[in-house]
């Protein structure tokens, strides 16, 4: 299911677009909160816009309820639609596969210099992703929320595939709880509609400190091992 919020959603009703499978969400027309600025005003003296509680650019960064947010309703729209173009009519079939004019046994001799020797060393995952999957082309889910790891669906040989990897350019590619969470999510995704999962691994561990333990590294971090040990998809 993919909910597109092109207006405001308050109250119980918020809970309907989160059961779904993708959020899409427009800026300065779609805010998704339980209780509005007035009755978060009236309970806890806190002052606050509806955009600022529950707008597109909240709730993509911060909350992560939304997988995507966009400018405009038509953009929003056109990035639907490419969504839907790579995933299956049910979860009894398999993704559709398209004609690549990508070789398949092409050389990636750039991911040499991509990819630095140092291990200390910094770079950025989403260029490794580019130079792995068909002319370069990927829609990365939850993009500006949880950025040390990077979920993406892209097609290699044209069939679709779900990438999942750490990025070194945010945090040093760590896992926590909020990556955790979103990678764990996404790996079930693929598993539900028969998308195989390549994972591309640089990580140093998980992240240390007290505020990672206190909210549940352990739990959070269990529900990413067993989205994977759970998946029957390739991976």
């Amino acid at each position: 299911q993919i909910s597109v919020m092109l207006g405001p959603c308050a109250g119980g009703a918020a809970y309907s677009p989160a059961l779904t499978d993708f959020v899409f969400m427009v800026r300065e027309t779609s805010q998704m909160f339980i209780t509005g600025p007035d009755v978060v005003k009236a309970v806890t003296g806190e002052e606050i816009t509806q955009n600022g509680l529950g707008g597109a650019d909240v709730h993509a960064e911060t909350s992560g309820v939304a997988h995507f947010a966009y400018d405009d309703e038509e953009t929003c729209i056109a990035e639907v639609r490419y969504l839907i173009g790579m995933l299956p009519s049910n979860n009894r079939e398999n993704p559709p596969t398209v004609e690549s004019d990508d070789p398949a046994d092409r050389r990636g001799d750039v991911l040499l210099d991509l990819v630095p020797a140092d291990g200390n060393r910094p770079y950025d995952m989403h260029k490794v992703i580019e130079e792995l999957v068909d002319d370069g082309d990927y829609l990365e889910i939850h993009e500006r929320w949880a950025r040390n790891i990077v979920c993406a669906l892209a097609r290699m040989d044209g069939q679709v595939v779900g990438i999942v990897a750490n990025q070194p350019q945010s945090l040093a590619g760590v896992l926590d709880i909020e990556a955790s969470e979103k990678a764990a999510r996404f790996v079930q995704m693929c598993d539900a509609f028969n998308i195989p999962i390549i994972t591309l691994l640089d990580v140093p561990g998980f992240l240390p400190g007290v505020d990672q333990e206190h909210g549940g590294i352990i739990r959070h971090g269990a529900k990413l091992l067993y989205a994977y040990c759970n998946a029957t998809v390739p991976r």
